[in-house]
């Protein structure tokens, strides 16, 4: 089945939001009482997948939703200053060309994301923007978006940077193409085993066509 849909991540993938979310999360920490992240703390939490980065967290499951909230309302302060991935907007406007089907799923807000395509010309390249308030609900919002515009699960492909991005995906039954510039590493994506892991933008085109060939055997793109 030839892919004519490709649903993006947001924040890692699309959006280059990393330090300030961490910037974000810092300056919380105090109100939501966990130590502030170091980097040997960041370099240590991107080879860990997202269940264990909870399970490890100073931070209660109670508190975690209400933190998000926080993280969001902040981030929306900024959303304006914050730039796309080098290189990911021209591979955009080109698989726009070729007539493929671009969305969003994410779990940042929606009314954030429509602001950063706005100020980055991105908005006229989705057709669909859609966001989840559950970290690990992904699937179900992917779910919804098959069910309502009557897509084929073979004619899809999911693009994100982080291992619960994989997961989703696996459990919506739909290729995914792990990227390597977001927030997990390469190695941590690699062991959820995503249809294709690449490491640059550029690379974005030559994967997602070869999910038309049908040719995703683990496609690890070095460069």
């Amino acid at each position: 089945m030839v892919v004519k849909v490709i649903i993006f991540d947001f924040d890692g993938t699309i959006a280059d939001t990393y330090n300030a979310f961490v910037e974000i999360v810092n300056d919380l920490s105090k109100e939501f009482g966990y130590k502030p992240l170091t980097p040997e703390d960041l370099a240590r939490l991107k080879k860990l997948s997202s269940r264990e980065i909870v399970q490890q967290s100073e931070i209660s499951l109670i508190q975690i939703p209400f933190l998000l909230k926080r993280v969001k309302t902040e981030l929306s302060k900024i959303i304006s200053d914050l730039s796309i991935f080098s290189g990911l907007k021209s591979c955009l406007i080109q698989l726009h060309k070729k007539g493929y089907i671009l969305g969003i799923v994410t779990s940042n807000d929606q009314a954030n994301v429509q602001c950063f395509l706005e100020n980055n010309q991105l908005d006229s390249l989705f057709d669909f923007v859609y966001s989840g308030t559950n970290l690990f609900g992904k699937h179900k919002v992917i779910n919804q978006i098959i069910k309502k515009y009557n897509f084929s699960r073979d004619e899809i492909v999911y693009v994100g940077d982080e291992t619960r991005d994989i997961q989703s995906a696996k459990a919506s039954h739909i290729k995914v193409i792990a990227v390597g510039w977001g927030f997990n590493d390469p190695e941590a994506l690699a062991k959820y085993e995503p249809d294709a892991l690449i490491n640059y933008p550029y690379q974005l085109i030559g994967a997602v066509e070869c999910c038309n060939d049908d040719c995703l055997e683990m496609l690890l793109v070095d460069g």
